[in-house]
């Protein structure tokens, strides 16, 4: 590799933030999501999600709404867990098919620098797992309730001496995503 190639570990490669959350969420919650998804946009990351139905969708579509006014560049990918890319949702802009089932949330999170977790039943308890057992940065989004307000301020087990970090706002979620990043701060 030549001394210019750029390595996941480069300064410059584009982050990929992972929304995950419930595929039957209440509508408040994908009011949240969509707020999250466009949150990632104009962070000027890529979207990773599993590119369904719900919290998925709505980060997805938040991620689409909010590309307005702003330079191209990141995109929203949707790991599927079927072998047809066709059945992720219309935001999705790359659709990965994995035939994985369930086990694709692991790829999910291996795409991953952070992960944002909003709501969340057993799938989502997953994500967050796998992002726990591979030290991505967890941002759980409490007021949306699931496993993300149970598991926000928690240690999942001791392989790690950070907690999943707790936010009660989007504007928390923005905080915690640029530190976690490595991104410039807000300038207040």
């Amino acid at each position: 590799m030549s001394s210019s190639a750029r390595t996941s570990s480069s300064p410059d490669r584009r982050k990929n933030v992972a929304v995950v959350g419930s595929a039957s969420p209440n509508a408040e919650v994908l009011v949240l999501a969509a707020q999250a998804g466009a949150l990632v946009r104009r962070l000027g990351c890529n979207l990773v999600c599993g590119g369904m139905a719900g919290v998925m969708a709505a980060a997805c579509r938040g991620f689409q709404e909010a590309k307005a006014g702003l330079p191209p560049g990141p995109v929203a990918v949707g790991i599927v867990p079927g072998e047809d890319p066709a059945q992720a949702n219309p935001w999705v802009d790359v659709a990965v098919a994995t035939g994985m089932g369930f086990a694709r949330n692991a790829v999910i999170v291996r795409s991953a620098d952070a992960v944002v977790a909003i709501g969340g039943g057993a799938g989502t308890l997953s994500e967050i797992a796998f992002a726990w057992q591979t030290n991505r940065p967890i941002v759980a989004l409490v007021p949306s309730g699931g496993w993300s307000q149970i598991l926000a301020g928690d240690k999942l087990d001791d392989r790690r001496t950070d907690t999943v970090l707790a936010a009660q706002t989007l504007d928390e979620v923005e905080v915690l995503l640029r530190q976690a990043l490595g991104l410039p701060a807000l300038a207040r």
